[in-house]
């Protein structure tokens, strides 16, 4: 048996016995579950690959899980932000064999099923039954298209095996509209691993700046294209590590669309280092020959890219594409260039790598919290969240059993600022400048950020007994209640009256549920004039502002 296989069965299996009840929870179906062994194998196989893919806690994962019956072939969705007129749609589909041979190819009739399925999916005025967790995703997604949002859609292909072979890949190529990803025991454990440091040599072109500035090594350089392309086969996205913007190499279709144009045209092939704003690495040490007055050869230890991934992955794919497309000679992109900044920071200089990753990556705010988890605001939550017996990480990689920032910032959005229709499109801004120091001011305490958190993971964990897409709003009226019935103010919620917070929530979490979903549907009523609401109307409605001033 292959080793990868072994481990990630292994993972597999734990996960399955582990989140068990979690599962059930997500999944609302007719199916029998008792004694189904292999379906929570196989949906959990599908949660560890959204899971790694996406870079996404456990609850989020739960969240794109849609497996069981009638989900016609796609076992989990996420949606993305809106960024500049589009969203990103990734959509799972998962193969998981019992026997652990790994010889199988990924099923060409599955291919065929989910392409399909995709071509009618993101029609609004399409009619098509789903089972109800997949159904309220797709509706979502159509509700963003007929609001003239543009969806970019990439479906990754998970199996225990090989992939697909040269008749399904004849149907992916056929098919313009969308993306595929091949995800397998391999590529899941090169992306849980991602921990070996990568050294190796970049050929420079011409003459480079190599200065110490601040007790620090700075070079500025060119490097043709090509050497990024090799630098990016050889490494794949191991690279991108410390890239706050890596996405498994999914841009928006416009930037790739300008960056292959001007590849292919000689003109601007030329030109193409006044195009972009060039690529920014950083290492533990960068050596070179002196005594060369040009083109240099340097030798790099511990090389990330922590900004100009996306450039990298698409100078790849279609540097790739465009050999196999058109017949274009490598060569005839040695004389395309980009602008190269390489820094050697020292370990003692992880702040500053922080500051370096937001400065150059700030224009579009994604996974930005990792940024903030230096912040006095973070440190101080971190210790008074500790003496209440909770756990709260302000970076990344937290268990089932911690509160991660981003959660406890969602949930803080939502429940205590009073702007729930954000999470619904901004959810990736509420670290940026926008956000950040709205749901982190200097008044929020641990007690107030617990009871955020739990009231949104209470919430969750009854989701399908409230109307679609109405939790944030059913978590803000919850909060709201409890400060009633305490009778304080939120300024007033600290750790003195936490314990007694914390069992009123518990008690009377019932009737503030009940009180919550008739405040929702008199408020529905007043702004619709109607009780039955389509999901693509609930959707655009829990996404905008409007539906506040009737709660």
């Amino acid at each position: 048996m292959n080793i990868n296989i072994s481990i990630i069965d292994q993972r597999v299996k734990s996960m399955a016995t582990q989140y068990e009840e979690k599962i059930k929870q997500q999944i609302h179906t007719n199916k029998t579950f008792e004694n189904d062994k292999h379906f929570f194998i196989s949906a959990s196989f599908v949660l560890l690959c959204i899971q790694t893919v996406l870079e996404i806690s456990l609850e989020t994962a739960l969240d794109c899980l849609t497996e069981g019956g009638n989900d016609a072939g796609i076992d989990g969705v996420h949606i993305g932000d809106v960024q500049n007129g589009e969203f990103i749609v990734t959509l799972f589909q998962g193969k998981y064999k019992q026997t652990l041979e790994g010889t199988a190819n990924f099923p060409e009739n599955a291919i065929i099923k989910i392409l399909n399925t995709t071509a009618v999916l993101f029609d609004p005025g399409k009619s098509i039954t789903f089972n109800r967790q997949l159904e309220e995703k797709i509706e979502e997604i159509r509700s963003l298209v007929r609001d003239g949002y543009i969806p970019n859609v990439h479906i990754m292909l998970c199996n225990n095996g090989l992939t697909w072979n040269d008749i399904s890949q004849q149907y992916i190529d056929n098919n313009k509209q969308v993306q595929c990803s091949h995800i397998n025991q391999d590529k899941l454990v090169d992306l849980l691993q991602q921990t070996k440091p990568i050294n190796d040599d970049l050929k420079l072109v011409g003459e480079a700046i190599v200065e110490e500035f601040n007790y620090r090594r700075i070079l500025v350089g060119k490097v043709s294209v090509t050497e990024i392309k090799k630098l990016l086969t050889k490494h794949g996205n191991k690279l991108l590590e410390r890239n706050i913007r890596h996405y498994l190499g999914l841009e928006n279709n416009w930037v790739n669309q300008g960056i292959k144009e001007s590849l292919i045209d000689t003109e601007k092939r030329q030109n193409f280092y006044f195009y972009n704003n060039g690529i920014t690495m950083i290492c533990s040490k960068f050596r070179h020959n002196a005594l060369q007055n040009k083109d240099f050869l340097v030798k790099i230890d511990d090389l990330q890219i922590i900004n100009g991934g996306q450039t990298c992955l698409t100078i790849k794919n279609n540097l790739e594409n465009l050999q196999q497309e058109v017949f274009i000679d490598q060569s005839s992109f040695e004389n395309t260039y980009v602008l190269l900044r390489l820094y050697e920071l020292d370990e003692s200089d992880e702040e500053l790598v922080h500051d370096i990753i937001y400065a150059t990556n700030s224009q579009n705010p994604v996974e930005l919290r990792d940024l903030k988890s230096n912040d006095s605001i973070q440190k101080k939550l971190v210790m008074a969240t500790k003496s209440l017996d909770y756990t709260y990480k302000p970076k990344r990689d937290n268990t089932s059993d911690e509160i991660s920032s981003q959660f406890a910032a969602e949930a803080i959005l939502a429940i205590w600022r009073c702007k729930p229709y954000q999470l619904r499109i901004n959810k990736s801004e509420i670290f940026g400048h926008q956000f950040y120091s709205e749901i982190f001011n200097d008044e929020l305490n641990a007690a107030q950020l617990i009871i955020a958190v739990l009231i949104l993971k209470m919430v969750r964990n009854k989701t399908h007994d409230f109307s679609p897409y109405s939790e944030y709003f059913m978590a803000m009226l919850i909060g709201k209640d409890l400060l009633q019935k305490l009778n304080i103010s939120l300024e007033q919620l600290e750790h003195q009256n936490f314990i007694q917070a914390k069992e009123t929530l518990e008690m009377s979490f019932s009737d503030f549920v009940f009180s919550a979903q008739n405040t929702i549907s008199l408020a529905l009523i007043k702004l619709y004039g109607k009780p039955k609401i389509s999901l693509q109307q609930l959707s655009a409605t829990f996404r905008r502002g409007d539906l506040l001033e009737y709660l």
